[in-house]
């Protein structure tokens, strides 16, 4: 009985190893079956649509310039413009323009008239006291100096150049105090002729719409000559200064009202309304 019984344990071992043995061969088998077949390929999702997002057209400075004359005359004009338009003298575009600079344009317009009713020449303001020409145009920015050099000016006028104002860039940039946006402005809105005022309307809103990319107006002013067709010249300066002023504000511009947002890629805007 102690044999069969210990010959019949020694089977089912056995029995059990081979079991086991087969099981694992068995997983190997399986293994390599896996192994071998071939990965299939995966399909990229396709990429998700963004429901009501329309996409921006590309930039178009006819398209722009357009919408912006349109709105315009819902702006208030720059005071500069107003007083050319009114005179369509050069030499109170010249001054009224020395007087705008830091000035918020509503101070210069008031000390552009108290001026002219004084003197509307260069002769004429030769002879008031630069106490009197500082009385006159307080408080724009700077009216001590702004009075020294409006004088200084006069005198220059009168004493080489009959007192006449040059039409020439570089005879206007000649004369102390004037900068390439004076210079700019009396070019064009003095005696019509092409030229490119920047100031820090023209020079921040051409760089928000990544038409130019410019560090300072100076250089705005020299890519906008290579740049923007010459039949926007005369009143780029005049459009983007009131679209500025009114809309497209250097902190927080008013994008939900602006004309020509969907152009504008608000490159460097870090908040809107």
């Amino acid at each position: 009985m102690g044999k069969y019984q210990t010959a019949a344990t020694k089977v089912v071992a056995t029995l059990q190893l081979t079991e086991v043995s087969s099981r694992r061969r068995m997983t190997t088998v399986t293994i390599l079956e896996q192994t071998a077949r071939p990965k299939r390929a995966r399909v990229a999702a396709p990429p998700k649509m963004r429901l009501g997002r329309v996409p921006r057209p590309r930039f178009d400075i006819h398209q722009v310039m357009a919408r912006l004359r349109a709105a315009a005359p819902t702006w208030n004009a720059p005071v500069v413009t107003l007083i050319a338009k009114q005179s369509s003298d050069p030499f109170q575009v010249l001054i009224s323009c020395l007087l705008s600079l830091r000035t918020r344009d509503e101070t210069t317009g008031a000390a552009s008239r108290r001026l002219f009713k004084l003197a509307r020449s260069p002769e004429a303001m030769l002879q008031l006291s630069a106490k009197q020409v500082e009385q006159a145009i307080y408080p724009v920015g700077f009216y001590r100096i702004k009075a020294r050099t409006i004088l200084d000016i006069c005198h220059t006028l009168v004493a080489r150049l009959n007192g006449r104002v040059p039409d020439e860039l570089d005879a206007l940039l000649s004369l102390k105090g004037v900068g390439r946006k004076t210079a700019n402005l009396v070019v064009t809105k003095g005696f019509g002729k092409p030229g490119i005022c920047v100031d820090t309307h023209v020079h921040r809103i051409s760089n928000r719409w990544g038409y130019v990319r410019t560090k300072n107006p100076e250089a705005t002013e020299m890519a906008l000559r290579r740049k923007l067709p010459q039949q926007y010249w005369l009143d780029y300066n005049d459009v983007l200064v009131a679209f500025g002023q009114t809309i497209c504000m250097p902190i927080s511009p008013w994008c939900s009202r602006c004309p020509v947002a969907d152009y504008c890629p608000r490159i460097g805007v870090e908040r809107h309304r």
